[in-house]
């Protein structure tokens, strides 16, 4: 199980990182402005966030619908190849793209965190970010052409597809059981972390959609920039293997102080754009306000909802979908000096409204 598990998190992540570290580059290189660029990166996360309504109130996620995303996963990138150079049709061909992918993965890390103590969490988890870092490195390297970063999508979806079919065996929850309760489902009873949990990702629309371009506009060259993104990696497997400790403990608190650190580097990448060393530096907190806030905030939603997968769609639907959505627009919008500027005030929100939850949470 670990193994298959490891697998299909090398393979989806490494899809993941040719996708957002190389395309919104690819995408200038077929003469898109950084508006389209924005509204490209909008259309994906959006999916994210309509599937989860999507799932409550008409679709049971079965290992057919899971497995059927896998598939919609290898044939949307396939589509990206002939529909690039159209902005509208590569924007419908991202649309199925994001519905595909967010699918996949609340069904698998439900699965995880089922089967699996925290501790081996983090060192199965880790392998996302090897598949991150080392197609970070090798296309830093080797990217010749726009085209081929396309067919390292391609390639990645089709592995992830392969090894997201031999985790189906370990899922052993009954489905039927938790979508009799899906209807009862309820985001307004605790709006207050999820009104963090949206802001947080909204603030990292900046990072994950234009830091590779903030930074070679500072002067930064490609394949520096690919370093600083391995560098980040690097820091977030450290955390991942060693974090087990940490998730024992309050896991409301990591979150606060993830979020608070998060914002203070969003800060330090405005004051410092065109220094190499401070920014390495700022990358080395992305082991926390990724790595230890996803896995906080994973086991945090886990242990709230009884609706174990829904719980994980909407987690992944009202972050990484809704605010990832309005990140990606936001980040097109006001792309300039002042970007990580606004993004480190809007992180300071979120961490605001963590604190109101932590409040009200003892009230109901």
């Amino acid at each position: 199980m670990r193994l298959y598990l490891s697998l299909f998190y090398f393979f989806y992540f490494a899809l993941v990182g040719v996708y957002v570290i190389f395309m919104p580059k690819v995408l200038l290189d077929f003469n898109y402005t950084k508006v389209e660029v924005g509204i490209i990166y909008a259309a994906a996360p959006f999916m994210r966030f309509l599937l989860p309504f999507i799932f409550k109130y008409f679709i049971n996620l079965s290992q057919k619908v899971y497995l059927s995303s896998l598939l919609l996963t290898l044939l949307a990138t396939s589509l990206f190849l002939g529909t690039v150079e159209n902005f509208y049709f590569y924007l419908l061909a991202n649309l199925l793209f994001g519905a595909a992918m967010g699918v996949s993965l609340p069904f698998v890390e439900t699965i995880a965190l089922q089967r699996i103590s925290k501790e081996e969490y983090g060192k199965i988890r880790l392998w996302g970010s090897v598949g991150f870092i080392l197609i970070a490195l090798w296309l830093g390297e080797f990217l010749s052409s726009e085209y081929e970063a396309l067919y390292y999508l391609l390639g990645t979806a089709f592995f992830t597809l392969i090894f997201g079919f031999f985790v189906l065996k370990f899922d052993t929850h009954s489905s039927h059981e938790e979508q009799a309760n899906d209807k009862s489902f309820s985001i307004s009873q605790y709006w207050a972390f999820w009104m963090s949990v949206f802001l947080m990702q909204v603030a990292f629309g900046g990072f994950y959609n234009f830091f590779t371009i903030y930074e070679t506009d500072h002067g930064v060259s490609l394949q520096v920039v690919s370093w600083m993104w391995t560098f980040a990696v690097v820091c977030e497997i450290i955390m991942l293997y060693f974090q087990g400790g940490l998730l024992q403990r309050n896991l409301l608190n990591i979150l606060k102080v993830a979020i608070f650190i998060t914002a203070f580097r969003w800060l330090i990448l405005y004051l410092y754009p065109d220094n190499t060393i401070i920014t390495f530096a700022s990358q080395s907190l992305h082991a926390i306000s990724f790595a230890l806030y996803h896995s906080a905030a994973i086991s945090y939603v886990f242990s709230l909802y009884t609706q174990k997968k829904l719980a994980q769609q909407f987690f992944l639907g009202i972050g990484f979908g809704l605010g990832g959505s309005i990140g990606a627009l936001l980040s097109g919008q006001i792309y300039g000096e002042y970007i990580f500027l606004i993004e480190a005030v809007i992180t300071l929100v979120a961490w605001g409204m963590l604190l109101i939850h932590d409040k009200r949470k003892n009230l109901i």
